[in-house]
């Protein structure tokens, strides 16, 4: 009977460790797929004083306004994706994102494909108040899926 016993529990011992064997083969061979996202692109740009333009909207509140040309951004790009523009006084040592109020004026933008549209604009809704100081501008694609 002792005999017996031992038997019994040398079978559940390699029953045990065959079942630990499969169970790890099995979760070993699963194939881990890796998705690269695409990268986000970061376009810099130059805004002299004399590059703001006069523009009134549909509201006739005036602002001025500058175009700047991206060509990464795509329509599918304008239509799917994301853009963050930052500008900075400073020669790009430091950047503040848009929308916001600096030296009195309020800075705003839009986007489509191929193109920027920064604004500068009141933040009271006054005179438009022209960027007289170079700006450099910093602007992000960031992709998605």
């Amino acid at each position: 009977m002792f005999l017996l016993k031992d038997n019994n529990i040398t079978m559940k011992k390699l029953l045990s460790i065959v079942c630990c064997a499969m169970v790890l083969f099995t979760v070993s061979s699963c194939t881990k797929q890796y998705i690269t996202p695409n990268q986000n692109q970061t376009v810099y740009k130059d805004v002299a004083a004399a590059d703001w333009t006069a523009f009134t909207d549909g509201n006739g509140s005036k602002s001025y306004t500058v175009s700047l040309p991206v060509n990464a951004l795509d329509p599918a790009s304008a239509k799917y994706d994301g853009v963050i523009v930052s500008i900075s006084y400073d020669g790009g040592t430091t950047y503040e994102q848009l929308p916001e109020v600096y030296g009195g004026t309020s800075f705003s933008y839009t986007y489509n494909a191929g193109d920027v549209s920064l604004y500068a604009q009141s933040p009271d809704g006054g005179t438009a108040i022209l960027p007289q100081d170079p700006i450099k501008v910093k602007i992000v694609l960031v992709y998605s899926n």
